[in-house]
């Protein structure tokens, strides 16, 4: 057990220094923030989207309670103010181009890193209470016309999936969104030290 020890001890000391040139750097890097721009823009359009699906209902449906209107408006309010807090943090990366200055990049994606921890903490939860409360007063009306059983799934199956999406889907996404950008963070601190050794 002893030279298991000793040989683990040694193994944990053994370092391998590996040398990625600075250009092999900046192509890895710039293939992560193409791809982190793009999943936000998606996101964007995605938010965008569902604005215009719900605000859809306005036209599609006759609604005759005021609960019904307010409920539509409080929900489309609410996604359309999460869309421009989402269109603001992506302004915070496609602003400029980190091959230009690394060192501002870098600043930025710090910047970037803090708005999304502000993104799915502080702010997430106003936008599911908007959301819930939106959707309670929409379903106020919109009940009536089904049956007991029915009302009690559509019910518990919308509800259900704002807990799933606040609870295990939101974590999950915390985590890999953290990864990613921490990842980033070290590789553009990595390559403004070689551009500075290279000084």
């Amino acid at each position: 057990m002893q030279e298991f020890d000793q040989i683990e001890a040694l193994w944990a000391k053994h370092t391998v220094d590996v040398k990625i040139s600075a250009d092999d750097m900046l192509k890895q890097a710039k293939k992560d923030v193409g791809s982190m721009r793009t999943k936000s823009l998606l996101n964007i359009i995605g938010m965008a989207l569902s604005i215009f699906a719900v605000a859809a209902i306005w036209f599609f449906y006759d609604a005759t309670s005021i609960s019904t209107h307010l409920g539509i408006s409080i929900i489309v309010l609410s996604i359309a103010v999460y869309t421009v807090i989402l269109y603001n943090n992506h302004r915070v990366i496609s602003q400029n181009d980190f091959t230009e200055n690394p060192n501002t990049f870098l600043q930025n994606l710090k910047i970037y890193q803090l708005q999304r921890h502000q993104l799915y903490n502080r702010l997430y939860w106003f936008y599911v209470v908007a959301l819930s409360a939106g959707m309670a007063l929409y379903f106020f009306e919109i009940l009536h016309y089904f049956e007991l059983w029915l009302q009690i799934l559509i019910l518990v199956l919308s509800f259900g999936w704002i807990v799933f999406c606040s609870t295990l889907l939101r974590k999950a996404v915390i985590k890999r969104d953290k990864e990613r950008i921490s990842l980033l963070i070290e590789k553009f601190e990595r390559i403004s030290n070689q551009f500075k050794e290279t000084e």
